[in-house]
């Protein structure tokens, strides 16, 4: 039977008001297309596992920026290409910057912190369970995890180094709230830095099975005068041995290790 005109506009209309309340009962808004074919899991979840590296140079500085001697050049991940510091942070963090290869904590080996490790340039495995997720770090093993079972952050401040996560599912999107840092990592080689008050929502979400779109909103009212957001994208490692190897990192005194010729003693 051929339908007319009005006929087949009633069945589109119908056919789309359908396909908003199926989605609805889902649990989120109506998903685009690139929410199609994406990995889930047995409770329906996009699936996050697997291998993740990014391919930018956030690591060395999420501003744009030229290349330098052990820095490659760079666009930014910053929306906006601003970080904005209070006047007493931003001159804290050019001297940062001026002494970067002595203060960085990564030169010290300090574990660099969120959200750092996620820009790092090595590659990271996520484990997901139900209520939990894990993050294994090739950078020094580090393991970060991430519950998801609907738990509270613990009461307190507590200093930790890559601070409590609780994540939750909106749609599908992963949103995770991070609070409990101490101060004593930086954003990158560059100097940007942040205080005990850091407050973190990263968001992760699956756009297609190869990669994942990342954005972080950062708050803390120590050193900035508002909230503001990088962006990027982490793709998956699919060489058929894909695996995560061993960095292991080692702090020197630089000072005594070479000291000043003049008098032959460390400063």
């Amino acid at each position: 039977m051929r339908l007319h005109f009005p006929s087949r506009l009633i069945l589109a209309t119908l056919l789309s008001l359908v396909q908003a309340f199926v989605a609805h009962a889902a649990g989120g808004a109506v998903q685009g297309p690139a929410a199609t074919g994406i990995p889930r899991t047995a409770d329906g979840k996009p699936d996050l596992s697997g291998i993740w590296q990014v391919l930018n140079t956030a690591a060395w500085d999420l501003q744009d920026h030229a290349a330098q001697k052990g820095v490659p050049a760079g666009q930014g991940v910053v929306e906006g290409n601003e970080i904005p510091y209070q006047p007493w942070a931003l001159a804290k963090k050019k001297e940062n910057y001026e002494q970067r290869a002595t203060l960085d904590p990564e030169t010290k080996c300090y574990l660099p912190g969120v959200p750092r490790l996620i820009y790092m340039p090595f590659p990271f495995q996520i484990i997901q369970k139900p209520n939990e997720l894990t993050f294994l770090h090739e950078f020094v093993h580090a393991v970060r995890y991430i519950f998801t079972n609907g738990s509270p952050h613990p009461s307190g401040h507590i200093d930790w180094w890559l601070g409590d996560s609780r994540g939750r599912w909106e749609g599908d999107t992963l949103v995770v709230d991070v609070i409990h840092f101490n101060d004593q990592t930086w954003f990158d080689k560059a100097g940007n830095f942040h205080s005990d008050a850091l407050h973190l929502t990263e968001r992760y979400r699956l756009t297609d099975p190869d990669h994942i779109s990342y954005s972080v909103t950062v708050d803390d009212p120590k050193v900035f005068t508002r909230p503001w957001n990088m962006n990027m994208v982490l793709y998956r490692r699919k060489e058929p041995n894909a695996q995560l190897l061993d960095y292991e990192c080692y702090g020197f005194d630089f000072e005594k290790l070479y000291p000043y010729p003049e008098t032959g003693a460390s400063k």
